[in-house]
């Protein structure tokens, strides 16, 4: 697999579209041409476009979101497209279609987009909308909130089995505010956290579900993210015509795409006797190390995984290989977040922020720009390869990049 990534862009993720007055229209009109300019081609030049989004209907009221892309941005005009959804995941399957696409030969130039306006209604409905991509009628069905009590059943899970200090998701949620400090385009990179904030006080760290506290918790985000996508003939061809070194571009060179049970309940009976908590989500990752050609994380340079909740990075941390089961924690306390493989230089989904449609492309659109040395105020010296994991609802659909140059 050789799918080349010749430019991308996302909105600020801290900014409130609803209070702009502004919404999914303007998201596609912002974002896309931003996407188009930095990858230097022209929109005349897009065979095919995939749109990624989970909720824009309970949101919004709207659907058909491939004629609303084409409705703000005229020049696609006549583009193939097609809307995909996988809960929180959704970003990172309109990715592998276009890259299905491109590897066909169907098409040789690909523009995926991810978007989610989620601020225009109260936390309460905003949870109940996001709810849906849980087992709707069978679980959470007493929770508030409905995403947290579900990774609060994640973490009192892993509590039992292996043991779960605190101390160890309040220093992980401490890494990711700290990196979102440096992030120009971070939802949180101007919030301020009183000594306390990361522990269990809760007056600065209130306990949202379970063992689960607010810094503990990814914050409801609008936003989009864009990426251009091309096959070899079509990038060597771009490189020709701009004077570029095609080892100077990004490509996705591994993928992994699992799924399993809907239900978290279902899910962890099925893993109880297994090596891992959740076989699925290490499947993904030995997948996409197997098709990148690379042995394991020793080979990667950083990663951007899922954190939607704190105990998310923990577990997602043991299953990539970067410690064992139930030694993620310790991996923590040793400082492995900032060691060797840096964890979410961006700061993930908890300190950058998820507007949820939009995470998986902007997790490709920041390991690209990672490896390609252009992250600037966040970019990891020396990156060459990257790899993003996405997770829709209870690690239910799981979508691992290798991304190189």
């Amino acid at each position: 697999m050789t799918v080349f990534v010749l430019g991308g862009a996302q909105t600020d993720f801290a900014r409130n579209f609803a209070k702009e007055r502004r919404g999914l229209l303007e998201m596609f009109s912002e974002v896309v041409p931003s996407a188009l300019i930095d990858a230097d081609v022209d929109p005349s030049q897009v065979g095919v476009a995939h749109v990624g989004n989970l909720a824009a209907e309970l949101f919004t009221g709207q659907a058909q979101l491939g004629g609303l892309l084409v409705a703000a941005v005229p020049g696609l005009d006549g583009v193939a497209s097609t809307r995909h959804e996988a809960a929180c995941a959704s970003g990172s399957t309109a990715v592998l279609a276009a890259c299905a696409d491109l590897e066909s030969g169907r098409y040789d130039l690909a523009l995926v987009v991810g978007v989610e306006l989620m601020r225009n209604t109260d936390g309460q409905t905003a949870a109940e909308h996001l709810g849906s991509a849980a087992w709707a009628g069978h679980e959470a069905l007493e929770a508030k909130f409905p995403w947290p009590a579900l990774f609060a059943d994640v973490a009192e899970t892993y509590d039992k089995r292996y043991g779960l200090d605190y101390a160890h998701l309040g220093a992980f949620a401490e890494n990711a505010f700290r990196n979102a400090a440096r992030n120009p385009l971070a939802q949180s990179r101007e919030w301020s956290f009183p000594a306390g904030s990361f522990g269990r006080d809760d007056a600065l760290n209130p306990v949202v579900e379970g063992m689960l506290r607010k810094n503990d918790c990814g914050r409801i985000t609008d936003g989009a993210a864009a990426v251009l996508l091309a096959s070899p003939a079509f990038a060597a061809e771009w490189a020709r015509r701009h004077g570029r070194d095609l080892g100077d571009v990004a490509v996705i060179s591994g993928f992994g795409h699992r799924t399993a049970h809907l239900g978290l309940a279902g899910k962890l009976e099925r893993a109880a006797d297994a090596d891992y908590l959740f076989p699925q989500l290490r499947g993904a990752v030995t997948d996409a190390y197997k098709r990148a050609g690379i042995a394991g994380p020793e080979a990667l340079d950083l990663v951007e995984l899922h954190d939607c909740f704190t105990i998310t990075g923990l577990v997602a941390l043991e299953h990539l290989g970067a410690a064992k089961p139930g030694e993620g924690g310790q991996y923590i306390a040793d400082g492995g977040l900032t060691g060797a493989l840096p964890v979410n230089p961006s700061g993930g989904l908890i300190g950058l922020g998820h507007p949820v449609g939009a995470t998986g492309v902007r997790m490709l659109h920041d390991a690209a720009r990672q490896v390609t040395g252009t992250a600037g105020e966040i970019q990891v010296d020396g990156a060459r390869t990257a790899l993003t994991l996405n997770v829709g609802g209870s690690f239910t659909t799981v979508v691992t990049l290798v991304v190189s140059r």
